[in-house]
C-alpha cells in the first residue's frame, strides 16, 4: 500500500509549528507495513490543497491530509477536497446538531467565558463537508473529518489527529517489514556492504549516522520478510554491530 501524506498550515511553512503530524503519521503507516512515499506541507490554499490532493488521490493508494479542517477563515482544507473532486459541500444535519450540543455543554461549563466573549460559530460551515463523503467523529475534535474516495482528511491539532487517525487506522496495511542494525562503523565506510546487501537480497537499505560517541542505524526492508531476515544475518556477519543505545 502506497500512501501520501499531505500536512496544510501556514504556520507550518513558516517554521511556527514543527511538522510533529508528518513524522507521527508516517511511523505510525510504516509500522503496519505501508510505504510512505511522498510527504509535502502545503499553505492555507484552497487552489494549491485541491491540487496537491487530486495528483496524489491518482497517484497513490491513500492520501491522509492533516490541518485546516476548523472554524475560522483559514481553515479550507474540506473545500479544498471538495473541489479537488468536484463535489458540492453539502451541511450535514446530524453534524450540526452535535456541534450545537457541544457549544451548549461548552457554556454551560464555562459560565465566565460565555459572558466575557461573544462566540460566533457558524454552524453550517463547520458542519459542511464534501457530498458523499464518510464523516469521521471523535470526542477530542470540535469539527468533523471525512473520507472521500481515498482521501482521508483528519484535524491539525496532534492530539485530535491521533485520536480521529485511531477510527480508521486499520484500513492502512501493507506488506512491507523492516529491521534495524546498529553499528559503530562510520557510514563511508558502509558503502560496499550496503551495496551487496540490495542486489544480493532485493530488499531497500539506508544508513543513517548519529551524533558523535553514538552507533549509526542500518535500515532494512521489503515485502519479503524472509529476505530481509536474511539480509539482516548477512549484514551482521560482515559489519560491525552493537547492541541499541539506550
Amino acid at each position: 500500500m502506497q500512501v501520501a501524506i499531505l500536512t496544510v498550515g501556514d504556520e507550518v511553512l513558516a517554521g511556527e509549528t514543527t511538522n510533529t503530524n508528518a513524522a507521527w503519521l508516517a511511523e505510525e503507516l510504516t509500522g503496519r507495513g505501508v510505504t510512505v512515499t511522498r510527504i509535502l506541507t502545503v499553505p492555507d490554499d484552497e487552489a494549491v490543497i485541491a491540487e496537491w490532493v487530486r495528483e496524489f488521490s491518482a497517484g497513490f493508494d491513500a492520501v491522509v491530509v492533516t490541518g485546516g479542517i476548523g472554524g475560522t477563515p483559514d481553515d479550507v482544507t474540506v473545500e479544498a477536497v471538495a473541489r479537488a473532486f468536484d463535489r458540492p459541500m453539502v451541511v450535514r444535519e446530524d453534524q450540526r446538531e452535535r456541534l450545537v450540543r457541544r457549544a451548549e455543554a461548552f457554556r454551560e461549563a464555562n459560565p465566565d467565558l460565555a459572558a466575557d466573549y461573544e462566540f460566533d460559530v457558524d454552524f453550517d460551515a463547520v458542519a459542511s463537508l464534501p457530498e458523499g463523503a464518510r464523516t469521521l467523529v471523535t470526542d477530542e475534535s470540535w469539527a468533523p473529518g471525512c473520507v472521500v474516495a481515498n482521501v482521508y482528511v483528519l484535524p491539525g491539532i496532534p492530539e485530535e489527529m491521533r485520536a480521529m487517525f485511531a477510527v480508521v487506522a486499520d484500513e492502512f496495511a501493507g506488506d512491507r517489514t523492516s529491521e534495524t542494525v546498529y553499528t559503530p562503523t562510520p557510514e563511508g565506510a558502509l558503502g560496499g556492504a550496503l551495496g551487496v546487501v540490495r542486489e544480493r537480497f532485493d530488499v531497500a537499505v539506508g544508513s543513517y549516522p548519529a551524533p558523535v560517541d553514538e552507533p549509526g542505524r542500518i535500515r532494512v526492508s521489503g515485502s519479503d520478510p524472509d529476505a530481509v531476515a536474511a539480509a539482516v544475518a548477512w549484514l551482521r556477519d560482515h559489519v560491525e554491530t552493537c547492541e541499541p543505545p539506550e
